[in-house]
């Protein structure tokens, strides 16, 4: 199983998240000891009373008290313990609705019991967005898409295999319907697929800015190059220069002979390559970070993935995107979770974002 950093919470959100527990529990409370005097007030018996509390409020709060529980240990709960969480309370209001004597107290008594589900589902969503923030891992989310997947690779099957037309048919219909609920609220997974499109969209404006600000073909070098190699003359002037100081010579019979030149060609001209900078180590970017070097097959702390992935990402022009440096840490043999994999992709995109 794959460690996961956990966040700590700070002072000041522990202070405020402790506040707003202390209601819920008061307001369940006060709900109990409702139900307790309108019960009380009909049967005129304590014992009365309090079986009624304790099959309503009291088994609402043990339900409630495991569903934390679970939460606060990573675990989805089971459907029973959800279902529970409300018939309870609705058994109590309707214990209530029935034993009062007029319409008013039906309605009083019916409403009361209704502030220990609350109170109940309030603690449970409270202990879930805690350990979310925490750890990063949302069981019930997670729960909830292993449902809907396995359903969805079903009704996939069974829509291309069923020898029934009407059963391929009705899966068909079927599948679309799941797909709508594939990631439905997923928080983590909605945050994944914005990395995704930052990705995508950082990519498109690096090749924009590539086409834009491209450097033309003909270098500096080059140039310079040209405008030190020697002109050849114009046809004009090389019939116009003299040779030995004899201007237009002339034969015998009078012709005019036009002199010959014999054209030397120009030296070849060595080109200057700059010199190559040799590539930045694994084991230099460890040292510059203050880490270890990281080994293939051993696990990596927060800071030794951060380091693979710069030197994956950098070790190509252009620059990798994390699904090649994923690919690319995968075939080098490195370990580690996908969560955290994406976690430290993060934390270099926001360093990059800084120094940028």
């Amino acid at each position: 199983m794959n460690n996961v950093q956990e966040r700590p919470l700070s002072r000041g959100q522990t202070v405020v998240l402790g506040a707003a527990a202390l209601p819920m529990v008061a307001f369940g409370g006060l709900g109990a000891w409702g139900t307790y005097s309108n019960i009380a007030s009909v049967f005129h018996r304590s014992a009365t009373a309090l079986g009624v509390v304790a099959a309503g409020e009291g088994a609402t709060l043990v339900l409630a008290l495991v569903l934390v529980g679970l939460t606060m240990l990573g675990q989805s709960a089971p459907a029973a313990v959800r279902a529970g969480l409300w018939t309870l309370p609705s058994v109590a209001s309707l214990t209530g609705a029935a034993v009062a004597e007029t319409v008013t107290e039906a309605v009083v008594f019916a409403v009361t019991p209704i502030a220990m589900c609350v109170s109940a589902e309030g603690m449970g969503l409270l202990a879930r967005r805690i350990v979310v923030y925490r750890t990063g891992v949302d069981a019930e989310a997670q729960r909830r898409n292993a449902a809907v997947m396995q359903r969805l690779a079903y009704h996939r099957a069974r829509a291309a295999n069923h020898p029934d037309e009407d059963a391929r048919a009705d899966s068909e219909l079927k599948s679309w319907k799941l797909a709508k609920k594939v990631g439905a609220g997923d928080a983590l997974l909605g945050a994944h697929l914005v990395d995704v499109q930052r990705e995508r969209m950082t990519a498109g404006a690096d090749a924009a800015l590539v086409g834009m600000f491209a450097l033309p073909a003909t270098t500096p070098t080059a140039a310079a190059h040209a405008i030190d190699a020697p002109q050849a003359p114009e046809p004009s002037a090389v019939e116009s220069l003299p040779v030995d100081g004899v201007t237009d010579p002339v034969t015998e019979e009078g012709t005019q002979v036009t002199p010959v030149f014999e054209i030397v060609p120009a030296e070849p001209v060595t080109p200057v390559t700059p010199p190559v900078t040799p590539p930045v180590t694994l084991e230099e970017i460890a040292a510059v970070a203050g880490v270890p070097t990281p080994q293939p097959g051993e696990p990596l702390t927060d800071e030794q993935l951060v380091v693979v992935l710069r030197h994956l990402r950098y070790s190509d022009d252009p620059p990798l995107s994390y699904r090649q440096a994923v690919t690319a840490f995968r075939e080098a043999g490195f370990v580690g979770g996908e969560q955290r994999v994406r976690k430290a992709w993060g934390s270099l995109m926001s360093h990059e974002e800084t120094e940028a």
